[in-house]
């Protein structure tokens, strides 16, 4: 009775969606158990690449079931959209495709605050996406909010119309302007297609899979520096991105975690305002840049890069409980002439390996540098033919987090991966 769980120890986009997407035929259930559609995992195979923003990853798996949880917040034009992007029948995502009576519903109202609260912000920014997911967020919290389940109810369309009214009445305040029509249209019509979807008491359903012997892989979005209780806050997203988050986004009980998986990039990235310590503004960071497509999936933003940073690393680890290592995006550090991997900080004149409260003061990053590669290692499939440099990279990563990397990607298709 244990359900594993994977999920990002950087700033999100480590490639959570392809390794989802390679393990998925693994298990009976994959379950996205928070975030929204600020969230956008890629997967490629066939020649074909594919952008997933509420869906969990295993949509591709023919027999695997697909679950949106409790804890996820759905904006209903998005996923009309989504849907219909899949290459897949409609009749037939609807068999593999299982949605949270629980899951809170992104209004139009909620964009139309964000967009306003984030212009309000002035120069101190977020970064948010402006997709509606903090004000839906909000709305749960102070018990405010539509639920899916809330869509087969007689007087649904009234209690809308209540909520899009204190949503224009906030925004007046904010003396924000906007025109909801078109977009409102396209959320009613994801309504509707949301109604031809199974949406049950999920609670149920996981907790009796676990029972009968099913394996579940919880599926995390976004990554845990981005946690709104762990992360460099104020500059986080607004929902739990950590394992705990999976028992609170799903309903099921920490006794039942089994495996805890950990995705991280060879280097970093981030995208949006925050701190980012081993950030490189030149041409190594471009680099990167351009070589790893960085590039938000979602909103197209281009992300900052960086160095591998240890001590936010081992964080993440142990904040999770991170039990395995993938490491993502190796094929991308070809060709540099030397690598650096951040091992601690300088603050206030101070070495340490903790990562601070207060980031918004100066964080020196202390590098230990590394021999690069130059081989072309995306044709490898075994981990014995890698260049040296990389398995010594590798080595230096499992010695100083105590974990060992059991999985290496080393490209965007589905088959380049190593499995040890």
């Amino acid at each position: 009775m244990k359900f594993d769980i994977l999920l990002g120890l950087q700033w999100g986009d480590e490639g959570k969606g392809k390794i989802v997407d390679v393990l998925g035929g693994n298990y009976d259930l994959i379950a996205r158990f928070q975030g929204g559609p600020n969230a956008g995992h890629s997967i490629e195979f066939n020649n074909k690449k594919f952008i997933l923003h509420l869906i969990p990853s295993g949509i591709f798996s023919p027999h695997t079931l697909n679950l949106i949880g409790n804890g996820v917040v759905i904006d209903p034009a998005v996923f009309r959209k989504e849907v219909e992007s899949l290459g897949i029948p409609v009749e037939e995502a609807k068999k593999r495709l299982i949605i949270s009576r629980k899951a809170h519903l992104i209004l139009p109202g909620h964009r139309i605050l964000d967009a306003a609260i984030e212009s309000d912000k002035g120069c101190r920014k977020i970064g948010s996406t402006l997709r509606g997911i903090g004000p839906a967020y909000t709305d749960k919290v102070a018990r405010n909010g539509l639920r899916a389940g809330d869509i087969f109810s007689a007087d649904f369309e009234a209690r809308y119309k209540k909520a899009l009214g204190e949503h224009r009445r906030i925004a007046a305040m904010y003396n924000f302007s906007y025109d909801l029509s078109e977009y409102e249209a396209g959320w009613f019509e994801g309504i509707e297609m949301m109604r031809d979807f199974k949406i049950i008491n999920s609670e149920y359903l996981v907790n009796n899979l676990l029972a009968s012997g099913k394996k579940i892989l919880a599926e995390g979005a976004q990554g845990t520096m981005l946690d709104v209780d762990f992360g460099s806050y104020p500059y986080v997203t607004s929902s739990n991105t950590i394992s705990a988050g999976a028992c609170t986004g799903l309903g099921i009980a920490p006794g039942h975690t089994g495996e805890v998986f950990g995705i991280f990039k060879a280097y970093c990235t981030r995208v949006g305002s925050g701190p980012f310590p081993t950030e490189l503004e030149d041409d190594t960071g471009e680099y990167l840049r351009k070589k790893g497509a960085e590039f938000g999936s979602t909103t197209g933003r281009p992300r900052r890069c960086g160095w591998l940073d240890l001590p936010a690393l081992k964080y993440a680890i142990m904040i999770n409980g991170v039990t395995k290592l993938f490491l993502t995006k190796a094929d991308v550090l070809t060709g540099l002439e030397k690598l650096k991997i951040c091992t601690s900080y300088l603050c206030h004149g101070t070495e340490t390996t903790e990562v601070p409260f207060d980031q918004d003061n100066e964080i020196i990053p202390v590098y230990t540098e590394l021999e690069a590669w130059k081989e072309d290692i995306s044709r490898f499939k075994n981990y014995n033919d890698l260049p040296a440099s990389l398995k010594e990279f590798v080595a230096f990563i499992e010695k100083n987090t105590g974990l060992p990397v059991a999985i290496i990607s080393t490209g965007p298709d589905r088959n380049q991966t190593i499995f040890r």
